[in-house]
């Protein structure tokens, strides 16, 4: 808003990055203003049961475990705007944040990146009502879930090699649909997928549509061969899409660095722009972890709580 005092320090996100980077910044007397996004609490709020996060022996909700964050953070004096960032000026002091659903400007002294990234799907009717209820798109997130099931794994590269291989820890059968005759994975991840005979491969084949109980879970995916040949069924009791994720980035331009897959780059958290602090997905097309989010989103902020101090804008 033209005119307004400047934020001290804005985090554009609130999945697990980004809250944990409002819990310590406002620990650090910074005020932050946290600009939810499209999907407050992130890719972890879909996730129904969350098992690898330290200090959840019984394990603990998705939904339930940012909201404990969000809340951890707004005790110490967080602030929450439900909103989106369409475009962020990073070329002028203090940075000014364009919302999307409001002629509304937000200028900031610091500006927290923890916009995260999003599973790509295959935009079949009903993902969005399915997802957590069988559907799927981190096999490490999920896969304990379907111990001694059937499931389905959509992709052909090393993501979903990586995945296939790991849900034969805990499913029956792993059945991978691919469009092609040949997967795009690295040699050794072709060869050891290939060779382990709990994983079938369904060549040729496109998804179109996603099957369901009675009860609206999963139980399977309707496949056509892509030379148009006759449609068929395979049952699951679950589907993981391993076909990549999609950095949110674009509120940005190019004003920051972005490695081959569109992912923010940046000296740890610290990119090239004094006052512009780095979280999260959005710059972790690897781990993709609840617990590496955090840990990013902790080391933000207590560089940020440090510039700022170093700029004069923060008191000791």
């Amino acid at each position: 808003m033209p005119g307004a005092k400047a934020e001290l320090c804005v985090i554009v996100g609130s999945g697990c990055a980004g809250l944990t980077a409002a819990v310590y910044a406002a620990r650090g007397r910074l005020n932050p203003l946290v600009i939810e996004g499209m999907e407050p609490g992130g890719q972890l709020a879909l996730t129904s049961v969350v098992e690898n996060f330290p200090g959840f022996p019984e394990g603990i909700g998705g939904y339930d475990l940012v909201d404990s964050i969000r809340r951890q953070a707004e005790r110490f004096g967080a602030r929450y705007r439900s909103s989106v960032v369409s475009r962020i000026e990073l070329d002028r002091r203090p940075f000014v944040l364009h919302l999307e659903d409001e002629e509304e400007t937000i200028e900031a002294h610091c500006v927290i990146l923890a916009s995260g990234a999003r599973a790509r799907t295959l935009g079949l009717p009903g993902e969005k009502e399915l997802w957590g209820k069988g559907l799927s798109a981190c096999a490490t997130c999920d896969g304990a879930f379907f111990r001694d099931q059937r499931v389905i794994v959509v992709g052909g590269g090393d993501s979903a090699m990586e995945d296939a291989i790991y849900l034969t820890k805990f499913a029956s059968e792993v059945h991978v649909v691919h469009r092609r005759d040949r997967l795009r994975a690295s040699r050794i991840m072709q060869d050891r997928a290939l060779g382990n005979e709990r994983i079938h491969f369904h060549w040729n084949r496109v998804p179109t549509a996603l099957l369901t109980d009675a009860e609206g879970k999963v139980r399977g995916l309707r496949l056509q061969g892509t030379d148009g040949g006759v449609e068929e069924e395979l049952t699951s009791d679950g589907i993981f899409y391993a076909i990549g994720h999609e950095p949110n980035t674009d509120m940005l331009g190019d004003a920051l660095p972005k490695d081959a897959l569109g992912y923010l780059t940046a000296h740890g958290v610290v990119s090239k722009i004094p006052g512009v602090f780095i979280a999260g997905d959005v710059a972790d097309h690897h781990y993709q972890q609840a617990i590496t989010a955090a840990g990013t989103g902790c080391a933000a902020a207590m560089e940020a709580e440090d510039w700022l101090q170093a700029q004069g804008l923060l008191q000791v």
